[in-house]
């Protein structure tokens, strides 16, 4: 095992897991505590082919590190699309947010880190089930997808750090952190930020706007955040920044997720 930079580390025991997921608790300064991943491998040999994106899937509010995985079966629709050649092989990262109140928003509060532990603690954690070659590959390959909250967190950090990604891709986003509400019992001075063009996607993109990775959204059209959506969209087109935007007939629930999730993998295949 490659050198983690966690006090602990626990990883399952291949014999009790099942259709390739793995589960990853570990100890982390950002969490001042513990962290818990999902990760799905594909097949082995599939492995060897390259290169391999590491993909973080980041959930909603009320979720955790399982919701993507028991609740949306993003590593069935993987599989599916890998054996059919419609996708190159993939590694899934799924993480808690951190499980602060109804949900952290993927942002630094209140003395703990949920940033810093998608950024580095979840490659890092992921780098301890797979080759040092390939974990160094991930600086290169990794891509960052999320739902409602999680959309929210994929955008936001992949214009805040547009150099750690390929590509992002949000379904059914928050695209501000006010919408927060609509959402967390925690009231949102909970979440605020010294600076607030950083609790912002829109303004965030327009400040890295030169170095953004490739991105992609999309939304129900019976979705409570439509709106905010397609005012997002209407902002990067005024300001020429591209991307690719998608709405959908549905809500804001799983059977949409569920479906949606392989357009984001295959948008993410397209940056190979």
């Amino acid at each position: 095992m490659p050198d983690i930079p966690f006090r602990t580390i626990e990883i399952s025991d291949p014999r009790f897991e099942h259709e390739g997921l793995r589960y990853v608790t570990v100890k982390t300064p950002n969490l001042k505590g513990r962290g818990d991943l999902t990760v799905w491998l594909p097949d082995p040999e599939l492995l060897l082919k390259k290169p391999v994106p590491l993909v973080i899937l980041l959930h909603g509010v009320y979720g955790s590190h399982w919701a993507w995985s028991l609740k949306g079966g993003a590593h069935r629709t993987a599989d599916r699309l890998i054996r059919e050649n419609r996708i190159r092989p993939m590694i899934l990262a799924m993480p808690s947010d951190g499980l602060w109140g109804d949900g952290s928003g993927y942002l630094p509060h209140n003395g703990l880190d949920f940033e810093r532990w998608i950024l580095d603690d979840v490659p890092n954690a992921v780098a301890a089930l797979v080759s040092p070659e390939m974990a160094e590959n991930f600086k290169n390959t990794t891509c960052i997808a999320g739902l409602s909250m999680g959309g929210y967190g994929a955008l936001r950090l992949a214009a805040s750090y547009p150099e750690r990604f390929r590509a992002v891709c949000g379904l059914s986003s928050i695209t501000e952190s006010d919408q927060l509400s609509q959402f967390v019992e925690e009231p949102l001075h909970q979440y605020v930020q010294i600076d607030p063009v950083t609790e912002s996607v829109a303004q965030l993109m327009r400040q890295n706007r030169d170095r953004l990775p490739a991105i992609r959204f999309d939304c129900g059209t019976e979705d409570q955040l439509i709106e905010a959506n397609r005012t997002l969209h209407k902002t990067l087109l005024e300001w020429q920044i591209p991307h690719q935007y998608q709405e959908n007939p549905g809500g804001h629930e799983w059977p949409y997720w569920e479906k949606h999730i392989a357009d984001a993998l295959r948008f993410f295949d397209q940056q190979f």
